[in-house]
């Protein structure tokens, strides 16, 4: 795992936000999970039920302006209130599988952390009327898994939770996170998405009003519980307060896992990790976007901050791209990638992608077969708004963005002429992590 980082033990610059402790608490001295004890040490006490009343705690969230952190930032506050206006007893599930290669984020929250977790999820849980949380992790990450379980029985111990606390281990793919794949699998079901409406939030897990919610989101739930909203609202840009966790990687002197103020801008948080004059960087994760650093640097790390850069934080995933190599070709690496991750419940994820895919295995070896610049400029809008789920969007969103980022390689490996990066790429392995394959045909 890579280390962890603390953005409030960083020295700030000139225009840095720097960011209090919230969520890495005592993470740098411990390095294992908080037991109990040193979890309330560490956050204090959770306030009593009586304190604000079981739907109080709604109102609280949504006033702090939480956003999810799992990539969609859609307002917190909003979604548990839609569950807790559903009929019938609801369901919470705490999203911990963290698909995104290229992010650590929640694997260090639950490693350092797991009774915060687990604090916010009960607390969502009474919040909405639900009896039940799914937690749901990798099956592949057999020590993650332990440690939930370990803080779990803990908890039992201590008889602490009105609600019960359930473990799953789904398969390892990337389409598996997505909120309608958990929920297929929680119903015994393949962990492949499905089709909406319904929304969760209508009819999720035994069809009963469900929230999905990132571990991450619900570790701040815990907190703006025992602090308040004012307090969750002294961090972090106005219109999207508090602190959030990001994955850097890449051509940076330390690489991991930071908690900045949201807001911060790109180039402050490279800056904090040692950037080595990484002239281009995908942002967001592998359904994110390649830019020049330089149009990035100054742009604050959020929704709407990057949005007139054709940006998004995503998964909180910054990977900063090492001078001398090749974005086509990394950009070529995770497209073969993605394109066999597909659920193939439809024609853009059988055939399209990896199409595309193909277009840009070529491109990167600079031995194309006719013109792959021209056969990829009419397949990626066809392929656009068509799939079955997500994941052909989000694959083409990264493919068009380093056609436009390394728009003179392209040409250039188009016409023949690979770049000096393509040839050293094949003696070396960095770039952003391709995981190995894994029972790929494994859904349930």
């Amino acid at each position: 795992m890579s280390q962890l980082r603390d953005y409030a033990e960083e020295a700030a610059g000139p225009g840095q936000r720097t960011a209090s402790r919230r969520l890495t608490v005592g993470w740098q001295h411990a390095g294992r999970p908080a037991d109990l004890r040193e979890h309330y040490e560490r956050y204090g006490p959770l306030p009593g039920a009586g304190r604000r009343g079981r739907r109080g705690l709604v109102d609280v969230v949504a006033a702090a302006g939480l956003t999810g952190r799992g990539g969609a930032g859609f307002p917190t506050g909003t979604k548990m209130r839609a569950v807790a206006s559903g009929r019938g007893p609801a369901v919470v599930v705490a999203n911990g599988m963290e698909s995104e290669p290229a992010s650590e984020k929640d694997q260090a929250l639950l490693a350092r952390a797991p009774h915060l977790v687990l604090d916010g999820a009960v607390l969502a849980a009474q919040a909405v009327g639900a009896d039940t949380v799914h937690l749901c992790l990798e099956r592949t990450r057999d020590w993650q898994v332990d440690e939930v379980l370990r803080a779990i029985e803990e908890r039992d111990q201590a008889r602490l939770d009105p609600i019960r606390l359930l473990v799953h281990e789904l398969p390892r793919h990337y389409v598996s996170s997505e909120e309608t794949a958990l929920i297929r699998w929680l119903n015994g079901g393949e962990a492949k998405p499905m089709a909406t409406p319904p929304r969760p939030f209508e009819r999720g897990v035994q069809r009963r009003p469900t929230l999905v919610d990132n571990v991450e989101t619900l570790a701040n739930v815990a907190l703006i519980a025992r602090f308040g909203p004012d307090w969750f609202r002294a961090a972090g840009h106005p219109d999207c307060p508090g602190t959030m966790l990001v994955t850097v990687t890449g051509a940076v002197a330390d690489p991991g896992v930071y908690e900045i103020e949201t807001g911060s801008r790109v180039g402050d948080v490279l800056a904090m990790s040692g950037d080595r004059d990484s002239g281009s960087v995908l942002i967001g994760g592998y359904f994110g976007t390649w830019h020049a650093t330089a149009d990035l640097e100054r742009l604050p790390m959020t929704t709407a901050g990057l949005r007139p850069a054709g940006a998004s934080p995503g998964a909180g995933v910054i990977y900063a791209l090492p001078a001398g190599s090749c974005g086509i070709t990394e950009a070529a690496r995770i497209l073969g990638y993605l394109a066999r991750q597909g659920a193939e419940q439809c024609g853009p994820c059988m055939f399209g992608l990896p199409a595309i895919a193909e277009d840009f295995a070529q491109l990167a070896k600079g031995r194309p077969e006719g013109d792959p610049l021209q056969r990829l400029a009419r397949r990626m809008p066809v392929i656009t708004g068509r799939g079955a789920c997500r994941h052909p969007d989000g694959a083409v969103r990264m493919a068009a963005s380093a056609l436009t980022a390394f728009a003179g390689d392209a040409r250039e490996h188009a016409a023949g002429r690979p770049c000096l990066g393509a040839h050293r790429r094949r003696h070396h392995s960095g770039g952003p992590p391709i995981p190995r394959p894994w029972a790929e045909d494994e859904w349930r």
